[in-house]
């Protein structure tokens, strides 16, 4: 099964959201956020804009 990583980093005074893809590819927000979980769940909502990458998870995630 893939795994898609949501990350929260450091930036500046506040975290940075990274979504991360089984392929290596790796998308980043370009805000920064307060916390920790708001970091994490801007890069769940990040997902959302994404539905023919998640669609082809289902195609290649046997």
């Amino acid at each position: 099964m893939p795994t898609i990583q949501l990350s929260a980093t450091p930036k500046g005074n506040g975290y940075q959201a990274t979504v991360t893809f089984p392929d290596g590819v790796s998308m980043s927000s370009d805000e920064t956020y307060p916390t920790i979980g708001e970091a994490i769940a801007a890069a769940a909502m990040k997902l959302l804009d994404m539905p023919d990458r998640l669609a082809s998870l289902d195609r290649t995630g046997d």
